[in-house]
């Protein structure tokens, strides 16, 4: 195409269209790494919250840069991590459709701050979430075992539901964020085994990442505000364009001004 360089009516992608504002602010995970039986059961994800940024000074390791071995300063993000709970775990069955939830299990206790997740108003409502659940334990449990035995027998695919403890964190909002994390290593037997264990006991951070650990950081997005075409696109302005007697964002040619830029 010839004048390319003069042509850029849209160079955003439409994939990621309609670009507003999220149904939900908490990503979604939508692949785990791969299981490996010979490793021990761990937690595959962990939930955070931004606190802020800042900037390093650290050494770039980049064989080809021109900044290889020396000093770079970059901006980083610091996230707040407290200890997520466990309350629950959920079995899925391989179908030929997909993955497919067989049934979940949660636990006897839930905290406040993860009840108010199933409500729209907490204050209003009359707070019996999971009430008639917790009789289960009450009667023995036989009901829980009964359903725990079904995910060793039949599913493949083992994840654990844990909220954040987002009282810790500080915020306005009391409403904890809960999601489904999967169990990798060892036998579907031992991965309901540790999940059974850890109902309603906490999970740090640090038992599940390693130090200097390359993770994959999931959210929505950043944000830049109310913006123009220009902005979103990376539209050319009309009038800026480095050619002459061409189509412009102006009236007549003998009235035409600079534009006051």
């Amino acid at each position: 195409m010839s004048h390319r360089k003069y042509e850029a009516p849209r160079h955003g992608h439409l994939g990621f269209g309609p670009r507003k504002r999220t149904r939900s602010h908490r990503g979604r995970v939508k692949a785990y790494p791969k299981d490996d039986a010979k490793k021990p059961v761990h937690l595959t994800a962990f939930m955070g919250y931004k606190a802020g940024m800042t900037h390093i000074v650290r050494d770039l390791e980049r064989p080809g840069s021109k900044m290889h071995k020396k000093e770079i300063v970059e901006a980083v993000t610091v996230i707040e991590a407290p200890a997520m709970v466990i309350v629950g775990v959920v079995g899925y069955v391989e179908t030929p459709r997909g993955l497919r939830s067989l049934t979940t299990v949660w636990a006897e206790h839930l905290s406040e701050e993860a009840k108010r997740r199933f409500y729209k108003n907490w204050y209003r409502s009359k707070k019996k979430a999971f009430t008639k659940y917790a009789q289960k334990y009450a009667e023995g449990a036989k009901d829980v075992t009964r359903e725990l035995e079904r995910i060793k027998k039949y599913c493949s695919v083992v994840r654990v539901i844990a909220h954040t403890q987002i009282s810790k964190a500080k915020l306005h909002q009391r409403k904890a964020h809960i999601m489904e994390i999967q169990l990798n290593g060892g036998s579907v037997e031992q991965k309901v085994d540790f999940a059974r264990e850890h109902f309603e006991k906490e999970v740090t951070v640090g038992s599940i990442f390693e130090q200097d650990e390359m993770i994959d950081i999931i959210a929505t997005t950043k944000g830049h505000g109310f913006e123009g075409v220009t902005h979103r696109w990376g539209c050319l302005y009309r009038c800026l364009a480095s050619f002459s007697r061409h189509v412009l964002c102006c009236s007549c040619w003998s009235t035409w001004l600079p534009p006051p830029y």
